[in-house]
């Protein structure tokens, strides 16, 4: 089974998968924050897209942001926007991607890991719904809907003081977690045959399946890299193999001796 939204597909017949797709309904009939968890890999990303366009919000914009990709100062920047001269190299101003979503969906990836310093910033955003660009005095009006997704348990960092419980209220709004790939095996065949799919019209390659051995063992291994891994995985067999059926003895050494991570880039 595949759950699509306006361009947005999500797979999965697991049980756990439907729970998500049943919370991406309701939640995108509402416009409150949403804190969203999941490890590394799990397609958190995805799940605010697919909330975003089946939203009212649907046609403006959806800006999302990885919290952990800058450092402080040019993520502040990148989120608040900046005016001429506000720092060394500012020569001209720049609109961040508050101003940018206009009413649609701002998402933050990986929100556990901002410094104090924006955890306060990003407080006031949400608590008065208005900001001034880095360097600037003049308020400006936020408007739209928050959407924030992290790998790590927020609730543990809110009691070990690494993140605000405040903030942590303001985004935990209404909360849902998308399950890792080891929790539901049971969609790996469809998982792994639609990215073979893909690939083999991207590539040009005649990729025509896995063998049944093959299959067991990619059941059978633990991705710490989740969907990602796995994805990234068969992009890799497409390539090597180009045509024919993929067999025990093209897979690598990931999966059949037991090693872990080996795809998880």
């Amino acid at each position: 089974m595949s759950y699509e939204i306006k361009n947005v597909k999500i797979i999965g017949d697991h049980p756990k998968m439907q729970e998500v797709y049943e919370l991406i309904i309701h939640y995108s009939r509402t416009d409150a924050h949403i804190l969203i968890s999941g490890d590394t890999g799990t397609g958190k990303e995805l799940v605010a897209r697919a909330i975003h366009s089946n939203s009212a919000s649907a046609n403006e914009p959806f800006v999302g942001i990885n919290c952990t990709v800058l450092p402080e100062t040019l993520l502040e920047s990148e989120l608040f926007g900046h005016e001429r001269g506000a720092f060394t190299g500012a020569g001209e101003r720049k609109i961040g991607k508050f101003e940018v979503a206009r009413g649609g969906t701002i998402f933050l990836d990986e929100i556990g890991n901002l410094s104090p310093h924006l955890q306060q910033k990003l407080l006031r955003v949400l608590q008065e719904r208005e900001f001034e660009r880095v360097g600037g005095n003049e308020p400006i009006h936020v408007e739209g809907r928050f959407i924030a997704a992290t790998n790590q348990d927020i609730e543990r960092e809110v009691k070990n003081g690494n993140f605000r419980e405040d903030l942590f209220y303001r985004l935990n709004v209404v909360a849902m977690h998308v399950p890792p790939l080891r929790e539901r095996k049971e969609d790996l065949p469809l998982l792994a045959n639609y990215f073979l799919s893909r690939y083999n019209d991207r590539l040009k390659k005649a990729v025509k399946g896995f063998s049944d051995e093959a299959m067991a063992l990619l059941q059978a291994y633990t991705y710490p890299g989740n969907v990602r891994e796995l994805e990234n995985l068969t992009e890799r067999l497409v390539v090597l193999k180009g045509e024919g059926t993929i067999e025990v003895e093209d897979l690598p050494p990931a999966l059949t001796v037991g090693r872990k991570g080996v795809f998880s880039s």
